[in-house]
């Protein structure tokens, strides 16, 4: 009789599990959000003006979690130089409660 328990816990939980990583990889993230709209990146990730040297444009696009993801580990993201890329993902990191994009990046990093 547990055995009969214990095996329908298995089946709904696995499937919950799959679309949570799921949406977690297709969540989105702005470069940069709205709180910085108009601000370039610093390779260290910080938002500066557009006149600021060696700054880079904002992406004019959305990366998903899964992007982002590979980004962190070595590749660059879609679109970008190797240099725009890190500095992009650095933004990415620097992002904090309360910013667009931190809750799928959080997600990120929550170990599975």
């Amino acid at each position: 009789m547990m055995g009969a328990v214990t095996t329908a816990a298995v089946v709904s939980i696995k499937p919950a599990l799959a679309q949570t990583a799921g949406s977690v990889l297709n969540c989105e993230i702005p470069v940069p959000g709205n709180h910085a709209a108009g601000g370039y990146i610093a390779p260290d990730g910080k938002i500066v003006s557009p006149d600021t040297p060696g700054a880079f444009p904002p992406a004019g696009r959305n990366f998903t979690g899964e992007q982002v993801k590979r980004a962190m580990n070595g590749r660059s993201l879609p679109g970008t130089s190797y240099d725009q890329s890190k500095a992009y993902v650095n933004y990415i990191r620097r992002l904090q409660s309360g910013q667009s994009g931190f809750t799928c990046y959080a997600s990120l990093q929550m170990p599975r």
